[in-house]
């Protein structure tokens, strides 16, 4: 996916400007078209053009969209009307970012707006995938169906990120731990040894001679420390955005020992929810394929999808079209192909996304419980590193004065 910078006129004859995500100049086009736009410029977005993000404030997560399409459906349920309704959560919602955004909504739709080219407006706010459903949901009289299912899928995502961040909390804090007492060993406890075996003219063991490098290192050019470690993150994160970059990062992530296997199936339960969510609202294929495609954060799932949507325009069968592809297991495709020949395509994907929503979950807690006990014998590989740095030399030194 690239991104493009565009000049358009919207249906008021107001100028918009930005940047878009698509795959080529011609899908830009076609998204814009869709949103409304007219476009007047339309060019491959430098370095000088690209958006910058700065957010104000926390930025929206699964589960405050999981809540506010909950609450949302409950109160439109009670009869209350949309423009209240937003008024409501606006004024209930803890992120200031997300509360003023609801609030802009709200008064954007009281001007004469639709709840979609509302919420539109801020695509930072709300994804994609939930303005389609509420556009589905206005055209169709069923809104509170669209946020029920939204929820459910907002819910289901944030319920996998959090038992892949709980799962990674406890490495994280013990590698810190590692870190820090390495550095405090190094800078404080070391060097007051080091001067002591100078100062005696002992032969320093190898192992003593690395970490006596090592924490002259810290205390005397941490500032290159942190130049390298700068650049190095600059560099990568510069190159992650690039084409070239995505494809590198979304194979190494199916390829990790562990990890790979973990992100493929979180992949597969992230595609399965989303496309019966679309599905299940009565959109086409096609549009279900081209929506959850962008929806996806792996490049490679995502250009797997869209070749998928071209063969479907083609007459290809979904299940056919992802067969052909290793990263779609056969269950998937299997799953799908029974839920086209009997037309409930929308149950079946339910079903494998559930499935694969419980072995991210139970593969998480495995990883979790194995880490533990290797991070522990790590740390204390570290330390007893440490150790023996310092007494080697005074064994050392012990085995000297005996032989004198």
């Amino acid at each position: 996916m690239a991104e493009y910078s565009y000049q358009a006129v919207d249906v008021r004859g107001k100028n918009r400007k930005g940047n878009i995500e698509a795959s080529d100049e011609a899908q830009a086009r076609t998204l814009l078209k869709k949103n409304g736009l007219i476009v007047l410029k339309l060019g491959e977005a430098g370095m000088l053009t690209k958006d910058i993000s700065i957010t104000i404030g926390k930025p929206v997560t699964p589960r405050e969209l999981g809540i506010f399409c909950r609450q949302f459906q409950s109160i439109l349920h009670a009869g209350v009307t949309i423009i209240e309704a937003l008024k409501m959560l606006g004024d209930q919602t803890e992120n200031k970012a997300f509360a003023k955004g609801i609030r802009d909504t709200a008064a954007l739709v009281e001007k004469g707006e639709t709840l979609g080219n509302a919420m539109r407006r801020n695509p930072k706010l709300f994804p994609g995938i939930l303005i389609t459903m509420v556009d589905a949901g206005e055209a169709s009289g069923s809104m509170e169906v669209s946020f029920a299912r939204m929820a459910t899928h907002f819910e289901k995502t944030a319920k996998t990120k959090a038992l892949i961040k709980k799962a990674m909390i406890y490495p994280v804090v013990l590698a810190v731990v590692a870190l820090v007492v390495v550095i405090v060993m190094s800078v404080f406890v070391f060097p007051k040894f080091a001067d002591m075996f100078a100062s005696m003219g002992t032969e320093m063991p190898g192992i003593t001679k690395v970490v006596m490098a090592i924490s002259n290192v810290l205390m005397y050019r941490w500032y290159f420390i942190i130049l390298v470690l700068a650049i190095l993150i600059l560099s990568v994160r510069m190159y992650a955005k690039t084409s070239s970059g995505r494809h590198v990062f979304g194979s190494l992530a199916l390829k990790l020992p562990v990890f790979g296997k973990m992100n493929s199936k979180n992949a597969c339960a992230n595609f399965s929810r989303t496309f019966s969510t679309l599905i299940g609202s009565g959109m086409s294929i096609s549009q279900s394929l081209e929506i959850t495609a962008r929806s996806m954060s792996n490049i490679l799932y995502r250009e797997a999808l869209e070749q998928a949507r071209v063969e479907v325009e083609q007459g290809v069968n979904l299940s056919a079209a992802l067969r052909e592809n290793p990263l779609f297991p056969a269950m998937v495709c299997q799953m799908l192909n029974i839920g086209e020949e009997t037309g409930n395509v929308e149950k079946m994907l339910d079903k494998v996304a559930e499935y694969y929503e419980e072995e991210v979950e139970i593969q998480t807690q495995s990883l979790s419980a194995a880490m533990e006990p290797m991070i522990i014998v790590v740390m204390g590989i570290i330390v007893m590193f440490m150790v023996m740095a310092i007494y080697m030399p005074m064994i050392q030194m012990y085995s000297d004065a005996g032989n004198l």
